[in-house]
């Protein structure tokens, strides 16, 4: 399939352009900048610039693909705005350029301990991440919201990232029907096989405008 990955240059999108190459998927990674990453087109990766917030350039850069990843971050303007705007135009560009299945990369935070509650809700939570995550949520917000042919999935690690483990070829779903507090407190997923659960999503669509957790 063609595959278009959007944000391909932080740490869980090289990890998806890799996962998907490897499965003989045509990836388009899609950056603010295309000279910050030389090392993506190296690879064979067709590297182009786009603005996930303008859907105009959300259906240029996904034109012919089968599947978009969304894994994007923009710390310089507040989280809400930016994920709001962000799924608007993913929501809009992507069934423009004929783009059916839509992953998006999300925080485990945003995942429910016990129905209704939140992990961001507790009673514990440092105030000072709570607008990021927040963010976050409201662009979760938008696409359940949404009227819309596109079949969407949020897909969060359990916990957090293994920033330095190594693949070990395999993961696990949690959160079924809510997450447990150990698998939000504790549980560390590497990016690698973070990856895998993302390419198994969108070579076999299992879980359809929902929000899924992927653990160890």
């Amino acid at each position: 399939m063609k595959v278009v990955v959007f944000g391909a240059g932080g740490r869980a999108g090289r990890r998806v352009v890799t996962e998907a190459q490897a499965r003989g998927h045509q990836v388009t990674a899609v950056v603010r900048d295309p000279a910050k990453y030389p090392h993506l087109s190296a690879t064979g990766v067709t590297v182009v610039a786009g603005d996930v917030t303008d859907p105009a350039s959300v259906a240029a850069a996904a034109d012919g693909h089968d599947a978009a990843v969304s894994t994007v971050a923009d710390l310089e303007v507040p989280a809400d705005a930016f994920y709001v705007s962000a799924t608007n135009a993913l929501l809009a560009g992507l069934p423009r350029a004929g783009v059916g299945r839509l992953l998006v990369i999300g925080i485990s935070v945003t995942l429910e301990t016990e129905p209704g509650v939140r992990v961001l809700d507790g009673p514990d939570f440092p105030p000072e991440y709570l607008p990021f995550c927040l963010g976050h949520a409201a662009g979760l917000e938008t696409l359940r919201a949404a009227t819309t042919t596109l079949d969407w999935l949020v897909i969060s690690p359990a916990g957090d990232f293994d920033h330095d483990g190594t693949r070990a070829g395999r993961y696990t779903l949690a959160g079924a029907p809510v997450l447990t507090i150990d698998e939000a407190a504790s549980n560390r997923i590497t990016y690698d096989d973070f990856a895998i659960a993302v390419l198994d999503e969108i070579d076999t669509p299992t879980h359809h405008r929902t929000q899924l957790a992927v653990a160890t």
